[in-house]
């Protein structure tokens, strides 16, 4: 993105304040240009003929500058590329990290599709949220053409998820393709070796393919060239992945050097990245090449992988992957938050508890699960506090009387209609708001525990 500002955006808008766009003025637009929520065709009086120019130029002025590379089809296509900036606080990271889990060719059908659908099937709810896994690597153990291409064949009957085909082999690369080219697969690799041949299936299949240069990214950055040159841009690169030594240091050094470049506007380098982090079991087993490689998809989720390939799906693996890929990825911009209101808990009656909470989305989850979990039935009160935690929202003013009692009030919750009691339970963290609730809404206050995991054992002494 040459532009980072949305004034700078605004230059080449209408300025008319049309409010065509849904947006009050033209830059409010703007701003959203700026964090990729609106695209410049979504102004319809700038595709007019007499701002073409501006288009055009808007268009180019707001291009990431690590290209955007798709594969996959329809719902499960998946993204990758697209940065502009090397450091998440400086903007957002955008297009999270795609994890393809491996299968390969002299599996048993049996045990190949049992995989397949542990794969697609995986899922772990987290703030608010599915983590799931993104993609399939086939893998050609076998040499022979036709068996990869019949195991291509059963994977793609299998799953809707995105495929990658991967070989060093043309011939088997072209067998592959030729019963799943419709699913737009990732094709891995071209190499210094191969790159004719392969270049041959992607220009005939249209599909994007991997550069791999273990280690030498002068020789990566010259494939990426020639294959532009032939008007092939849907280029991912793999500089790499030693999981051990000092070759670690290389690779994760290969990877800073290449995404710098790309930010930098050396356009030749700019293209997604790939690690291979499964080259953890090359050197050991079991239980350690797991954890190894759960370190390794860390380490360059961080920095600054697009794609990876990965082995283990044990949860001991999954679970850290998921959680940093879901955190690095999160907009540090926008407090992650629920829709405020009144929820019921469990199956809520007149002798219920009314709880009161925060829309910070982690906030939330946490009490919610762990009423859920102990079985509480009530209703939990959950006040817009922009995103903020209870303690914070106390002491900066988003969380006060007035909002607990605006809250109920939208959400045309009146505590002494709905149950016998007439008393809500605020935070203990809230603690200081309890008078301040009492005259405001003209109900009993309890303080409850500063921790929701505290809330059974406050039940039994303080609820009855």
């Amino acid at each position: 993105m040459k532009i980072n500002s949305p004034l700078q955006a605004y230059e080449y808008l209408p300025k008319t304040n049309c409010g065509e766009c849904d947006e009050p003025t033209c830059m409010a637009f703007a701003s959203h240009l700026i964090d990729r929520a609106r695209k410049p065709k979504d102004c319809p009086p700038l595709l007019d003929a007499e701002h073409k120019e501006d288009y055009n130029t808007l268009i180019k002025l707001l291009a990431p500058e690590i290209r955007e590379v798709s594969l996959g089809t329809g719902e499960h296509k998946v993204t990758i590329g697209g940065d502009d900036v090397l450091y998440r606080h400086k903007l957002t990271f955008f297009n999270k990290t795609a994890f393809a889990y491996d299968v390969h060719d002299t599996m048993d059908e049996k045990e190949l599709v049992d995989r397949v659908n542990n794969i697609q099937n995986y899922k772990k709810f987290y703030i608010g949220d599915f983590l799931t896994l993104d993609a399939i690597a086939v893998r050609c153990v076998s040499g022979d053409a036709g068996q990869f291409a019949k195991t291509v064949k059963t994977v793609a009957e299998t799953t809707k998820l995105p495929l990658l085909l991967c070989s060093l082999d043309a011939e088997v690369l072209a067998a592959g393709l030729a019963v799943a080219a419709d699913r737009k697969p990732l094709i891995y690799a071209a190499t210094t070796d191969n790159w004719r041949e392969v270049a041959e299936l992607i220009l005939k299949y249209h599909v994007p393919v991997v550069l791999s240069a273990p280690n030498d990214p002068d020789t990566l950055k010259s494939l990426a060239a020639t294959f532009e040159s032939m008007g092939i841009t849907d280029l991912v690169l793999d500089p790499g992945t030693v999981p051990t030594g000092p070759g670690l240091r290389d690779s994760f050094e290969n990877f800073l050097k290449l995404r710098r470049a790309g930010i930098a506007e050396q356009t030749d380098i700019a293209y997604p990245m790939m690690a291979v982090p499964m080259t953890a079991w090359n050197e050991m087993d079991g239980v350690s090449a797991a954890y190894w490689e759960s370190v390794l998809a860390s380490i360059f989720t961080v920095r600054y992988a697009d794609i990876m390939i990965l082995h283990s799906i044990e949860p001991y693996s999954l679970l850290p992957e998921l959680h940093i890929r879901d955190t690095v990825y999160t907009d540090p911009r926008k407090p992650v938050m629920v829709d405020a209101g009144v929820f019921e808990i469990g199956s809520p009656g007149r002798k219920s508890p009314v709880f009161v909470t925060t829309n910070f989305a982690l906030t939330y989850y946490t009490v919610e699960s762990d009423l859920a979990s102990n079985s509480i039935d009530c209703y939990l009160g959950v006040v817009d506090t922009d995103g903020i935690g209870v303690e914070a929202a106390v002491a900066g003013g988003q969380l006060d009387a007035g909002k607990i009692k605006g809250m109920f009030d939208s959400a045309n919750f009146d505590v002494r209609e709905k149950t016998d009691h007439g008393t809500l339970i605020i935070p203990g963290l809230a603690a200081r708001l309890q008078g301040d609730v009492e005259d405001t809404t003209g109900l009993e206050v309890l303080v409850g525990p500063p921790d929701s995991g505290q809330i059974p054992r406050w039940m039994e002494t303080k609820w009855s």
